[in-house]
């Protein structure tokens, strides 16, 4: 590995949003000095009091910043600290940046932003020797940083892809005949089995994209399958049809279309243990996921209780100012699970009755994203609803809290993000539909139709 030139070192100052959204982006920089401005810290020490996602984020980059400066002295750290990384490699630099009694104003000092900005461009005057750039999820404050002559730019390191043409959407369609397609490549023997195998070669050549295990593959011919298994020189396809996906059940429910038949099965099968479903409004995610969930927990007793939880911009600091239990806190969020309850037992003879069995023997339980933080579940049916809303952080503290017999599933819509600093390429459900691409027990579905109404589908595709 060649030696890195001092000129090429660069020194990235990260704003609060940085470490909010990744507190361990201090590891992220490699072989480059990172910068915490003060302003930053004394940001950090008011939010990360509170029971808040964000409260847990801040806490977490303030240990993580504190393990990395140990005992070092004051100049120690302003000269800079090297960066132990987990692996016990030292790689780059972490300091404090201090404000300056002497720096030219070049923003009113009325933000915090500014204060930073001010900071970083007498630092820039002053250290000439290597680039000193901003990191923000700010937009604005990027922009702001631009116009005085300062770089900045946002943090990277957890979007996987570049634009939602890219994400994977779970399945893979074939003009026409997949057998016919697949035979002017190269003859198969198909023996009536359940399981198929093909040469990885073939079906890529088949394929305009990258095929992972657990996602399908369909035609216009009604024929669709699964790839099971991935080898070295390999795929394990199993054999399914349009007809037996549509065919299946769930509480009542069967599917509306092929998308949603995909997602039921993987939804049902024992052997994913998380799911991810992505699409518009109304495309039945939630429904689809609770439909499965009450089939699995009171008919088959494949589990024993269904979570449900969800993310909302504001929740984590809101729900403490709402009267009554935590269920009734929840309520005003979790609407979409209790609209959905309703619309599976709209038809019966009395759904009041239904209703409020399901309420009185389902083991339903709707919860805050502080409870599923810190805790293990095992045997459970968790739904996390308004994945989009997610860092990729926050993504992998819920999914880590999967115990044993646990099935996750998480819903989302691309096109809706509510949290400030997270766009599409950016969200968690995003960066997890992406990260467990080819994992064995692991699948992602993008719902296509919209079936809440043609109200709706028209007001998707023309508002």
């Amino acid at each position: 590995m060649a030696e890195t030139r001092l000129s090429d070192v660069r020194t990235y100052a990260l704003d609060t949003n940085v470490l909010i959204h990744d507190p361990n982006a201090v590891f992220k920089f490699e072989e480059h000095t990172v910068l915490i401005p003060m302003v930053v810290l004394e940001e950090l020490d008011k939010l990360k009091v509170g029971a808040s996602a964000v409260a847990a984020d801040a806490r977490q980059a303030v240990r993580t910043i504190d393990e990395l400066l140990g005992a070092s002295s004051p100049q120690e750290i302003m000269k800079g600290v090297p960066i132990k990384r987990p692996s016990g490699e030292e790689l780059g630099e972490i300091s404090i940046l201090m404000p300056s009694k002497d720096q030219d104003i070049r923003l009113s000092p009325s933000s915090n932003d500014n204060l930073i900005i001010n900071d970083l461009l007498f630092l820039k005057t002053h250290r000439q020797d290597r680039e000193v750039v901003l990191v923000t999820k700010d937009i604005n404050m990027r922009l702001k940083a631009r116009g005085t002559g300062l770089s900045a730019e946002d943090y990277h390191n957890d979007q996987l892809i570049t634009d939602l043409e890219s994400l994977s959407t779970g399945y893979h369609h074939v003009e026409g005949s997949f057998w016919e397609a697949i035979e002017a490549i190269e003859p198969q023997k198909v023996d009536g089995s359940k399981y198929h195998v093909i040469k990885k070669e073939t079906l890529q050549a088949l394929l305009e994209r990258r095929a992972y295990v657990n996602q399908f593959i369909f035609d216009d011919k009604e024929f669709v399958c699964r790839i099971y298994k991935e080898d070295d020189d390999s795929f394990a396809i199993e054999l399914l049809n349009t007809g037996i996906l549509m065919r299946q059940k769930a509480w009542g429910l069967t599917p509306r279309d092929l998308f949603q038949a995909m997602a039921m099965f993987l939804l049902f099968d024992p052997e994913i243990d998380l799911v991810a479903l992505n699409g518009s409004a109304g495309s039945g995610k939630t429904i689809l996921a609770l439909a499965c969930a009450l089939e699995q927990t009171m008919e088959r007793k494949d589990y024993k209780r269904i979570i449900g939880t969800r993310s909302t911009r504001g929740l984590d600091e809101d729900i403490g100012f709402l009267p009554g239990t935590e269920a009734e806190k929840m309520q005003p969020w979790l609407g979409a699970f209790t609209d959905n309850l309703e619309a599976l037992h709209s038809e019966d003879f009395d759904p009041g009755s239904s209703e409020d069995y399901v309420g009185a023997k389902v083991p339903l339980q709707f919860k805050s994203l502080n409870f599923v933080r810190g805790r293990s579940f095992q045997q459970t049916f968790l739904i996390v609803d308004e994945a989009q809303n997610l860092t990729p952080h926050q993504i992998k503290t819920i999914v880590t809290r999967a115990g044993e017999g646990t099935k996750v599933v998480c819903l989302g819509n691309l096109a809706q993000i509510d949290t400030p600093y997270l766009g599409a390429t950016s969200s968690g459900l995003t960066y997890m539909s992406e990260r467990f691409k080819g994992f064995q027990h692991g699948g992602s579905i993008t719902l296509q139709s919209v079936a809440r109404s043609r109200l709706a589908a028209y007001a998707e595709t023309h508002l």
